[in-house]
């Protein structure tokens, strides 16, 4: 993938101490916690941050653990490759991190994530979910989250019993894990039976899709449902040309869709979306631990969880710290095994379990469809088969 970098002559920065009094860093655990803050991935990094840091504080307030408050320190990467790269030696350099959490997005992961290798710092990301990335990073790669080829495959069976066996796909070229999204989304329709009538993509950075939009359109008949792997930044705005231009069958993506930005620039175009994710924040039918979770964040921050990345990074701190109790110490190789040897971890967006020495948990899948602008459960879903990673 090929980025415009802007030259930041300033890491944009921003430390968080989630733990009172003083004390020398031999008093605390040091955690880092990279996300974009800021730029495009906001909308789904900075609920995961503050989901975060909500966990820090209970924790902290709990007593710590081991005996020591955590010290959780977050820079903002800016949704730039470059800044991620640099953040992520400041934290092994400069913080002193003992363990890494952070990231929405397969990217970043992938420009920050060979400086914690090297270091051998245990690294979980929050909701980057291509399955590849512990292979493409390291052995101290985890992920919290599903892997793309879990959710396309979902997404894929869900559409395939609901709408029909013709799909139209469409992906963003620009990104990785839209790119997997596509291809996992792809290969699980067609084996279960499905028929891709047209396949196009989109620049990342595009703005306005009448081109494919065309294209679209001059299908006949036209397609069952479209396949979209979108990023959060411009799934609304495509799903609006969509709509405007007099399309209006089922759209289908994955966890890009699960921001508010999908309602508020979408409009009423939004209806008739689905989109696989983590969890359904809903206050009302939501699990018990997601009413809990909701009820901590929306005191803590003054509204609910914008999305399920809250509850991953909610999810992924305290898994890290239920890892170091097992370790019963920060060393790097014992809290790696730790990491790896989890089962039944009870976190709000499902259990986690990492088998057979995979650093992806199995993970079951929410599918939410979008009802009258607001985000509505269409299933749960544990795929009946999963394209190989």
């Amino acid at each position: 993938m090929i980025r415009k970098f802007a030259i930041a002559a300033l890491v944009t920065s921003l430390a968080v101490a989630a733990c009172s009094g003083g004390g020398g860093s031999g008093d605390k655990i040091k955690i880092g916690g990279g996300f974009a803050l800021t730029g495009d991935e906001s909308s789904l990094d900075l609920p995961a941050a503050n989901g975060a840091k909500l966990a820090v504080k209970e924790i902290n307030a709990a007593g710590g653990v081991l005996g020591k408050q955590i010290d959780f320190i977050v820079h903002d990467s800016q949704y730039k490759m470059d800044v991620t790269a640099q953040t992520a030696k400041q934290f092994v350099e400069q913080d002193k991190v003992q363990a890494m959490i952070g990231y929405t997005d397969t990217d970043s992961v992938l420009a920050s994530g060979p400086t914690f290798q090297s270091a051998g710092i245990p690294f979980i990301t929050v909701g980057a979910t291509s399955p590849k990335i512990p292979a493409q990073v390291g052995d101290v790669m985890y992920l919290a989250c599903f892997g793309d080829n879990v959710q396309a495959a979902a997404g894929a069976e869900y559409s395939l019993k609901n709408f029909g066996k013709n799909a139209y796909l469409l992906w963003d070229k620009g990104v990785e894990y839209t790119t997997l999204l596509g291809a996992y989304f792809k290969a699980r329709f067609t084996e279960a039976g499905g028929t891709i009538v047209l396949e196009d993509s989109y620049d990342d950075k595009a703005t306005d899709f009448s081109a494919q939009i065309a294209k679209m359109k001059a299908l006949s008949p036209a397609p069952d449902f479209y396949y979209i792997a979108a990023m959060p930044y411009n799934v609304g705005p495509l799903v609006k040309q969509m709509r405007d231009a007099g399309i209006s069958g089922p759209v289908v993506g994955g966890d890009g869709y699960d921001t508010p930005d999908l309602v508020s620039v979408a409009g009423t175009a939004s209806d008739n979306v689905y989109f696989s994710t983590h969890a359904l924040m809903d206050a009302t039918g939501g699990t018990d631990k997601i009413k809990t979770f909701m009820a901590a964040y929306s005191k803590e921050y003054g509204h609910d969880p914008e999305n399920a990345f809250a509850a991953l990074g909610y999810d992924t701190v305290y898994l890290l710290v239920d890892a170091i109790k097992r370790a019963g110490s920060m060393d790097p190789a014992a809290l790696k095994t730790a990491i790896g040897s989890t089962k039944d971890f009870p976190g709000i967006t499902g259990a986690i379990t990492f088998a057979n020495g995979s650093h992806v948990p199995q993970k079951g899948v929410t599918l939410v469809a979008v009802t009258g602008g607001k985000f509505t459960l269409g299933a749960e879903v544990v795929p009946e088969a999963v394209p190989a990673p």
